[in-house]
C-alpha cells in the first residue's frame, strides 16, 4: 500500500485514540494528481455536514490536491474543495457521538492506495497540551542521541 500523503502535524498536535479507514470521492484528474504525489493534508480536518439524506455526511475539508498537470484546462477548479468520505451508517453514527464529546476531533492521518482505490486513514483524537508536546520533543531528542551513541 503506497502512501501518497502523510499529515505529520496530526501526530504531534493530537493524541490518537482510534484509527479508521474511509474511501474518498475524487474526480478523475484528482486521482491522477494524488497518485503522482500532488496532495497535502496539512491543515485538513473532518466535519459532518447535513445533507438531504437522514444522516449527516462526513467530509474532508481543506485538503489540497493540485490540478493534474496533463489534464486539459479545467476552469473553476478549487484544489481545497470538500470531498465526501465513504463510511457505513453505523460508523457515521458512532463517530458523530464520539465527536460530540468534549475535546475529541477527527483528524486525517494519511492517504494511501489499497488495491485500485484511494483510502483515507483518519483518527479520533484529543488535542495535546503544550507540556505534552514538550515531552514528546524531549523524548525524540533523547532517542536520537541514543542512536548516535550506538553508531559510534
Amino acid at each position: 500500500m503506497p502512501v501518497l500523503a502523510v499529515n505529520k502535524e496530526a501526530t504531534f498536535n493530537y493524541e490518537v485514540l482510534d484509527k479508521y479507514e474511509a474511501g474518498l470521492t475524487l474526480l478523475g484528474h484528482e486521482v491522477k494528481s494524488a497518485r503522482s504525489g500532488n496532495i497535502s493534508l496539512k491543515g485538513s480536518y473532518i466535519t459532518f455536514r447535513q445533507s438531504a439524506k437522514r444522516l449527516p455526511e462526513p467530509q474532508l475539508m481543506n485538503a489540497h490536491i493540485s490540478l493534474y498537470k496533463y489534464a486539459s484546462t479545467i476552469k473553476d477548479y478549487d484544489p481545497y474543495r470538500t470531498r465526501h468520505l465513504l463510511l457505513k451508517n453505523k460508523e457515521i453514527k458512532y463517530l458523530m457521538g464520539k465527536k460530540n464529546e468534549q475535546g475529541l476531533t477527527l483528524v486525517p492521518l494519511r492517504i494511501y492506495t489499497k488495491n485500485k482505490f484511494i483510502k483515507l486513514e483518519f483518527a479520533l483524537a484529543r488535542g495535546k497540551k503544550k507540556y505534552d508536546k514538550r515531552e514528546d520533543i524531549k523524548r525524540k531528542d533523547l532517542d536520537r542521541e541514543e542512536r548516535r551513541m550506538l553508531k559510534r
